[in-house]
């Protein structure tokens, strides 16, 4: 365990942000939450963080890190690394890394685009957001019948990179009746050790 307690830098309503605080959480890692504003990701000083200006950010000691995803396999190696958060064998990783690229890709353009977009009024197009998501669960929901995780027979930093965004779809219009094999592996994430909910974020009231 490291003796600096390592800082995130995010947004509490981030999916992005809540699948670094779920790792270091079921790591066991101490940790202090720097809560960012869109206001701070365009000042100078968080760009010297991360010149791109998104978050999150960690810090652990004089290491910055930046992109989640990249953050989730440091900490897996860097804290976990015989764990099987991020398997060493060539076909296990293949499997971790295709859900990191979903997570990247489909699961961004489709349930998180759709959630900016009704919940904060993000440019983005609803309806192709709906389509691209449509096809994700649908995809997922086959991929996980029969099977209790993403890529392995454990949980891998690939669902932790998926849960956030599938679980708060509905804030977005896009609903999970339909998957009962996506809600099953939702609660096997929301029942491991360490686990903590992102908040929730009600669709706001017609005018």
């Amino acid at each position: 365990m490291s003796e600096t307690i390592i800082t995130l830098h995010g947004m509490a309503l981030s999916g992005h942000t809540h699948r670094v605080e779920l790792m270091l959480l079921m790591l066991g890692l101490p940790y202090r939450f720097v809560p960012v504003t869109g206001d701070v990701m365009r000042s100078g000083e968080f760009r010297r963080l991360n010149p791109l200006g998104q978050i999150p950010v960690l810090q652990d000691g004089d290491l910055v890190l930046a992109d989640s995803n990249a953050i989730l396999v440091y900490l897996a190696k860097r804290y976990a690394p015989e764990s099987g958060w991020l398997p060493g064998d060539a076909i296990g990783a293949h499997h971790v890394q295709r859900w990191l690229s979903i997570a990247a890709g489909e699961l961004r353009y489709g349930p998180a685009n759709a959630r900016l977009v009704a919940l904060w009024g993000m440019p983005g197009d609803p309806v192709r957001c709906a389509e691209i998501a449509s096809r994700l669960l649908h995809f997922m929901e086959d991929h996980l019948a029969g099977r209790r995780y993403l890529a392995a027979d454990q949980p891998t930093i690939a669902d932790l990179a998926c849960y956030a965004y599938v679980a708060h779809a509905p804030e977005g219009g896009i609903e999970l009746d339909a998957c009962p094999s996506v809600r099953a592996w939702l609660k096997r994430i929301e029942a491991l050790p360490g686990f903590k909910a992102m908040p929730s974020s009600p669709l706001p009231k017609a005018s």
